[in-house]
């Protein structure tokens, strides 16, 4: 039985899932989304707050800074409660509402930038304003998960070892990427091992972490708006980029099963059936990293209004997608013959599409 004194001291290393019953191939989905800050980022928080600690950078005096477009910052909000240290956190309007109030629960302040850089979107944006916030004040200590070698030292440490482990046979790896800090860490440390894993990188179709033109992307998580500082694509066997609409429709559809993650664990899983669905994956042993779960995602990805809005009325159509199509039955007459008062259709899509 676990034992803890501090929130960060615990993650589940061992849960994995296998996805063989849902798409037809076998992958075995590394489930990192539970500990006390239900993501992946919490390794890489924790290792990039000790290491400034014993660098003598992160003082009681000091006030930790990042941009995160959620995750992130929700680990350095849980740890900075725990540690005594204040912490604002640099977001932009994509950042879920669920994902902005915990932050703000642990006692974490949260700004979120108005517009976008011109050539770095919302990141350069929230980048801006964390290099005029540390010009202004000496106080403030920016970890930069972007540049910051920790944010994958966490991941070669940690991450990589624990799915070795569990699968010394594995040939094939999945790794979303974002700041590439799992990417780069996971990578490096399988082209040490005993025998080659081939590692193949997930992004978001509209973002330019390996170059391409940007687009619209709505999902936070995975992507980037520039090239990610961490990355060396020597590292990289392949990159496969995702439709958000593919992302959404393999989040609905594990869902339709009990399986409720986010929209990065999408993005990872619908790429990686492409490619298992591409090659003969009979005798390949293949594992996907899912960062984080959906219940931080259920007033975007998982709500019907938020979906229709962004991507049209046919990103329904899909049994996989179709949250709530059936119809309940009505409700038995009470003993006085009246029916309970039940809310109009009208007032139910009223409430659902309240904004917050």
């Amino acid at each position: 039985m676990p034992v803890i004194s501090v929130p960060y001291a615990f993650n589940e290393e061992e849960l994995y899932v296998d996805l063989r019953s849902i798409f037809g191939h076998s992958l075995f989905l590394k489930c990192e989304g539970f500990n006390f800050a239900g993501s992946i980022k919490l390794k890489a928080a924790t290792e990039m707050v000790e290491t400034a600690e014993r660098d003598g950078v992160l003082t009681p005096d000091s006030i930790l800074v990042e941009s995160s477009s959620g995750n992130l910052g929700v680990a350095l909000s849980m740890i900075a409660a725990s540690k005594g240290y204040r912490f604002l956190c640099v977001t932009d309007s994509r950042c879920n509402l669920s994902t902005r109030l915990m932050m703000e629960a642990l006692g974490s302040q949260v700004h979120i930038v108005a517009g976008q850089e011109a050539y770095g979107g919302y990141l350069g944006a929230r980048l801006d304003y964390v290099r005029a916030l540390c010009a202004s004040d000496d106080r403030y200590v920016w970890l930069s998960q972007y540049t910051n070698p920790s944010n994958w030292k966490a991941h070669y440490g940690k991450t990589a070892p624990e799915i070795a482990r569990q699968f010394p046979g594995l040939d094939v790896l999945f790794v979303g990427a974002g700041t590439t800090g799992t990417l780069m860490g996971c990578a490096r440390y399988f082209r040490e091992w005993h025998r080659p894993v081939r590692i193949i990188a997930l992004d978001s179709v509209g973002s330019v972490a390996f170059g391409g033109a940007p687009g619209r992307r709505m999902i936070p998580g995975l992507g980037m708006s520039i090239r990610p500082p961490l990355l060396d694509e020597s590292y990289v066997d392949e990159v496969i980029r995702v439709e958000e609409a593919d992302t959404i429709r393999t989040c609905h559809r594990l869902a339709r099963h009990g399986f409720l993650f986010g929209g990065s664990t999408g993005t990872v899983v619908s790429g990686a059936m492409g490619w298992l669905t591409q090659h003969d994956a009979r005798e390949i042993t293949a594992v996907a990293i899912a960062p984080d779960l959906g219940d931080r995602y259920l007033d975007t990805i998982y709500q019907a209004n938020w979906l229709q809005d962004l991507y049209g009325e046919a990103i329904l159509n899909s049994d996989e997608v179709s949250a709530g199509s059936w119809t309940p039955s009505p409700a038995p007459p009470t003993r006085s013959g009246r029916r309970p008062d039940l809310q109009t259709g009208d007032r139910r899509r009223q409430l659902q599409g309240r904004k917050t």
